[in-house]
């Protein structure tokens, strides 16, 4: 590698590199050494080709310093032939073994990228539902995209870099020292003026590339925000387009001025670092010539030296930014282990068994739970605070306590923030209890196996949230291996296989960011269509109509017919006019059941039932519904 190319790797490394000065933790490495146990022998012939790939660098100067003696006294060209040849032969090795190296790295790299990534999603899948809320979804895949390439190029870059270059650094002295080790001396004495300044404009750039790498993020967030359809929404209706244009510019403008402040450091390192080389080999030349002139060296050797300096410096200067690139690669894995090291509060039981077969029943047996604090869910890195807020676990639920007999319906209603919804997210398992016991078909759902509760429980909620996929996609969700035909007869029983068949591509038509390109009654019988082809015994309904208008609300309440028919249901809702016809309602309020009973029976209690129905349903002049 030139002393040109050698800068420019050098200072890309420091820039890119964490700058950080935290001791090794032997933990850490323990940890790594696990990633990598399963490419232990991958990685043993890939260190090995890096020695093969040194040892050749170094054999080349050599022999073009022997052909240049071979041709300087005039000795048989079969000589200078066969010299020549070898220096063939050899630079056809190390090319060869460039590629096999370069293969070996990337599939080294990758397959590291692959565990880390897997192992990362797989937990991440497995935290409850508090985590989501907390942290933010950018820095969440960052961990997943940049902290594990980072961590992988410890493997591909820095492992292969360190062996290679010592190896190459000591048989390059060696050579050099043996040929005349004053002229190696005194070609090492300009070897600060190389690597010190390096190292410097390194840290300098690394600060205006973090500031540009900010400056984008904040960029991109903003255009994330802006971009999306609810926030394009509150722009055009609240917005200041003026104000929105300047700020972005602003940030646009500053990344536009780092850029040219980098590319003019840039500029100005190389240039110098080129007149660095340009003297060293000046020296060498002079130098060298001065003893050949003399007879104390051969020209050769000047030569083998020339070619010699620069194998050394190259591996010189990397080796000066080593400890910053491994240092930035175990930032990374510790970055990685530390979403790795967070354990999910819902963790099943070795001896789960699954729900038990037929109708199944719902029940709630003196209940209390209090929501985690964030230190127990979610880490400080994620929601990009200075330190986890410890409140919480103030409990929410006061020992509820109901049933719902296999095929009942049991409504809650009461104020919003009395504990409804909190009650619906602890029976699919969302959440644990405190104290108290939920059932399902009579078993604890803690004594169950995740993959059959999530069979047995549909739930649909207000938001109708849908994937940026197609109809098809976002039905199979529910039911992989469902075919054609359900998936249509699904959408005809939530009412909307005519719209679906009125589409451009019918089921593969995609319905855009959570479901945007549908109406909001649209997306809800979408969603009960998915809960349709999932078949699942119990249902939960949380607020599914609460912010459709009439007739949306009509079709959906006409859909969820079909979805409740046969199935034991908990149902919320604000609209008591949804909820009459209820096996059972109960009355919601500061996370108690304060009232229960059918609707006639609650009516003629006249307490906090009535009170809600007065609200929603007496008019001037007329009498509610049901009291006549």
């Amino acid at each position: 590698m030139s002393m040109e190319a050698t800068a420019w790797t050098q200072l890309h490394n420091v820039m890119n590199a964490q700058q950080d000065r935290r001791p090794f933790n032997r933990a850490t490495l323990r940890r790594i050494a696990a990633f990598a146990r399963p490419h232990r022998r991958r990685i043993g012939l890939f260190l090995l080709l890096s020695v093969a790939t040194a040892l050749l660098a170094v054999a080349t100067p050599v022999l073009a310093g022997r052909v240049v003696n071979a041709i300087v006294s005039g000795k048989e060209e079969g000589t200078v032939t066969r010299l020549a040849a070898l220096i063939a032969v050899i630079a056809v090795a190390e090319a060869g073994l460039g590629l096999v190296s370069r293969w070996l790295s990337s599939t080294l790299g990758e397959g590291l990228i692959l565990d880390l990534r897997t192992a990362v999603f797989d937990h991440v899948q497995r935290m409850p539902v508090a985590f989501f809320t907390r942290t933010r979804t950018g820095a969440l895949v960052s961990r997943l995209n940049n902290d594990v390439i980072g961590a992988q190029r410890a493997f591909s870059n820095t492992l292969s870099g360190v062996v290679s270059n010592v190896v190459t650094l000591l048989l390059t002295l060696g050579v050099m020292l043996s040929i005349s080790w004053q002229i190696t001396v005194l070609a090492l004495v300009l070897l600060p003026i190389f690597v010190l300044p390096a190292r410097r404009m390194g840290t300098r750039m690394a600060k205006l590339q973090r500031e540009a790498a900010e400056h984008n993020a904040a960029m991109g967030t903003r255009m994330t925000e802006r971009f999306s359809a609810p926030g394009a929404t509150l722009v055009k209706l609240f917005g200041r387009p003026a104000d929105e244009s300047a700020e972005f510019a602003a940030r646009a403008s500053r990344v536009r001025d780092i850029g040219v402040r980098t590319a003019m450091a840039q500029s100005a390192f190389i240039t110098a670092l080129t007149l660095v080389s340009a003297l060293a080999l000046a020296l060498v030349y002079g130098l060298g010539g001065y003893y050949t002139l003399h007879g104390h060296l051969k020209a050769g050797a000047v030569v083998a030296l020339a070619l010699l300096l620069t194998r050394m410096y190259a591996p010189l200067t990397a080796l000066a930014g080593a400890r910053v690139e491994v240092m930035s690669a175990l930032v990374s894995f510790e970055r990685v282990f530390e979403v790795l090291d967070l354990k999910p509060l819902i963790a099943q039981k070795p001896d789960a068994r699954p729900v038990p077969e037929g109708p199944v029943s719902v029940e709630f047996d003196g209940v209390r739970f209090g929501y985690p604090s964030a230190d127990k869910v979610s880490l400080a890195s994620l929601e990009e605070v200075a330190s986890l807020d410890t409140r919480g676990g103030t409990e929410v639920l006061h020992g509820v306590s109901f049933r719902a007999e296999p095929g009942q319906m049991v409504a809650l209603v009461g104020s919003s923030g009395a504990g409804k919804s909190t009650i619906a997210q602890l029976l699919p398992r969302l959440y644990d209890t405190d104290e108290g016991a939920v059932r399902l078909g009579g078993v604890d759902v803690r004594d169950l196996t995740a993959d059959s509760v999530r069979d047995t429980i549909g739930m649909v909620t207000q938001d109708g949230h849908l994937f940026h996929e197609s109809v098809r996609a976002n039905l199979l969700l529910a039911r992989p291996d469902a075919a054609e035909e359900d998936l249509w007869d699904a959408l005809r029983r939530s009412r909307l296989d005519g719209l679906v068949a009125s589409l451009p591509d019918g089921l593969d038509t995609v319905v855009g960011e959570r479901g945007y390109r549908l109406s909001g009654g649209e997306r809800q019988r979408l969603t009960i269509a998915r809960l349709l082809l999932a078949r699942q015994r119990v249902v939960i309904l949380d607020e599914a109509t609460a912010h459709l208008d009439n007739t949306s609300e009509a079709a959906v309440q006409e859909a969820l017919g079909e979805a409740l028919e046969g199935r034991t249901a908990v149902v919320i809702a604000h609209r008591l006019s949804t909820v009459r016809s209820a096996d059972l309602i109960l009355v919601v309020e500061d996370g108690q059941i304060a009232e229960r009973g059918t609707h006639e029976e609650l009516l003629a209690l006249g307490g906090r039932y009535e009170e809600l129905y007065r609200t929603q349903f007496e008019r001037p002049g007329n009498t509610p519904a049901g009291r006549g």
